[in-house]
């Protein structure tokens, strides 16, 4: 059995220390990848896998790293991962790959990534490093899964590339939201999502 401990570092980030709306994390790639839901699961798995191993990989050589270059091997670790995933989801995922484009090299730069080896996979054994990882890039995955969910279906009725608002919809009147598909849509559903969590949560620390 988990114990409380292991069973915080895991769920936590799912909900009550979530990086997107509780740290304000890796803003700029929700706001980017999620005009469609399928890119944004992509991107939430990619993220997920390459935190997690960035995270084991630092934890296990975290006491023979220099303290003086820690950013750099951090920084080498996750270049190359996010190269790894990149040339896989190239190889079986090309068309998804190119709706990417350069928000997947710039897998690199999220905050989540730095933070989450620089706070935990460098004081931490591999183990938790690992649950580490997986809560929090599952938790960055959450937030984009429900941001493209409603950004594909109201701003053009579909989800996954299936209609599913019905013609009759459309001949009765009803129009796409051609706003959902601009990036300052995204930025208000993230805002929404903030409120509606910081309400639900507002006694928790």
């Amino acid at each position: 059995m988990l114990s409380q401990k292991t069973k915080d570092t895991l769920l936590g980030p799912l909900n009550i220390n979530n990086p997107v709306v509780v740290q304000v994390l890796g803003i700029c790639s929700a706001l980017a990848v999620t005009v469609q839901l399928k890119p944004a699961l992509v991107m939430g798995i990619a993220v997920t896998i390459i935190v997690a191993m960035a995270n084991v990989i630092v934890s296990l050589i975290r006491n023979t790293i220099p303290m003086r270059i820690r950013i750099i091997i951090q920084l080498v670790v996750v270049a190359a991962l996010v190269t790894l995933v990149s040339e896989i989801l190239k190889a079986f995922a090309y068309d998804v790959a190119m709706q990417l484009s350069v928000y997947l090299g710039l897998i690199i730069t999220n905050c989540i990534l730095m933070g989450r080896l620089e706070a935990f996979a460098m004081t931490n054994n591999a183990w938790d490093s690992l649950l580490d990882g997986l809560g929090n890039g599952l938790g960055y995955a959450i937030i984009l899964v429900i941001v493209a969910f409603f950004r594909e279906l109201l701003g053009s009725g579909a989800l996954l590339g299936y209609q599913i608002i019905p013609d009759s919809w459309y001949a009765a009147g009803y129009e796409n939201c051609g706003m959902m598909m601009m990036p300052a849509m995204a930025l208000i559903l993230v805002g929404c999502i903030i409120w509606a969590h910081r309400s639900l949560n507002k006694e928790e620390k």
